[in-house]
């Protein structure tokens, strides 16, 4: 326990279009250990560690909005699991489960996973997402310039033997990985996974055109359609995806799609950096910083940064692929849902 758990309650989160802010994604760390070619640069410079925020900040924050109508905390990076003490982090959060939060979830790119499995499901966690956007190890060393394959599956094996559920989200590239989906779609069911693809979001700056690869996935959900017969699911996570079901499959397929498809009338989330940057949206730079405000003003000056944020957060986001955001770069992970 973090000695800080009683905060009073308060309103809930409420955006001046009306919508609920149910669902927050936390960033631990920008650190990463991949180099995605989509998401970071071959050389980045990361952030000084004493800039982020410490494990017991990221947990008051998490009371804060807890106190506030928030039921779900999805933790990021970067890559989560190789922040140091993440999983005495994860053991502390899952001390709120049933206690105001519902629901506990990790994004990772599963390198570390079979170290921390077991772990993280004694902490309540119930459901990972893994990032994997290809099953070719050649390809995945090229789309992550240094990453192996291997640890990613027994990090998967591990995390099912844990009792984890676990959600591939693949990040779907023309001329890369496109001949790939129909095969991880099957993949996914034979191991029991669901599967999101998601569209090249144009987020931080990185050495590659985004533009030479990105894929609409209009196309390639009528392609599934045909081959599978998908029909839309009535399923729903709280993230952005929009799922759909297949006759003789058990996993269902989502579809994240910021560029051809504008989510955001049901969007119930906010994000927050490793350093305590609170982005209202991806799309734009509208943000508070919560780091200081916990530090100088206590709660009722972060929830006063938060109602300033709601009211200014914008009805939908502007992405387009040939312009990256310059405000959430390399603080946030790419893939979600």
């Amino acid at each position: 326990m973090t000695g800080n758990e009683s905060f009073p309650s308060s309103r809930d989160l409420v955006d001046s279009f009306g919508r609920t802010i149910s669902y927050v994604r936390m960033s631990v760390t920008d650190r990463c250990d991949f180099r995605c070619r989509y998401c970071m640069s071959e050389k980045m410079q990361f952030l000084p560690r004493k800039d982020l925020m410490t494990l017991k900040e990221i947990v008051d924050l998490a009371d804060v909005f807890i106190a506030r109508g928030v039921t779900r905390i999805r933790l990021t990076g970067g890559e989560p699991l190789v922040r140091r003490d993440v999983v005495k982090l994860i053991g502390w959060l899952g001390e709120r489960l049933g206690r105001g939060l519902e629901e506990l979830t990790l994004t990772t790119n599963g390198s570390h996973l079979a170290q921390y499995a077991t772990q993280i499901a004694d902490a309540g966690v119930r459901r990972v997402n893994v990032s994997l956007d290809t099953r070719d190890p050649v390809k995945f060393r090229h789309l992550t310039r240094r990453g192996e394959l291997a640890p990613v599956l027994a990090g998967i094996e591990a995390a099912k033997r844990a009792g984890l559920a676990i959600k591939i989200n693949m990040v779907a590239l023309s001329g890369i990985n496109d001949d790939e989906i129909s095969d991880m779609l099957r993949w996914c069911d034979r191991e029991e996974n669901d599967l999101t693809l998601i569209e090249t979001m144009p987020l931080g700056a990185i050495d590659d055109d985004r533009s030479d690869h990105f894929l609409p996935l209009d196309e390639v959900r009528r392609r599934l359609v045909e081959e599978f017969a998908l029909v839309p699911s009535l399923a729903r996570t709280g993230g952005p995806a929009r799922y759909y079901e297949a006759a003789g499959l058990s996993t269902r397929v989502g579809f994240i799609t910021p560029l051809t498809n504008n989510f955001c009338d049901g969007c119930n989330r906010i994000r927050v950096t490793a350093t305590g940057t609170v982005f209202g949206c991806l799309g734009h730079d509208q943000s508070v910083e919560l780091r200081d405000a916990l530090r100088r003003g206590g709660v009722p000056e972060v929830s006063a940064l938060l109602d300033r944020l709601l009211a200014g957060k914008p009805r939908r986001h502007d992405f387009r692929i040939e312009h990256a955001s310059p405000a959430v770069d390399r603080h946030m992970s790419v893939t979600g849902g």
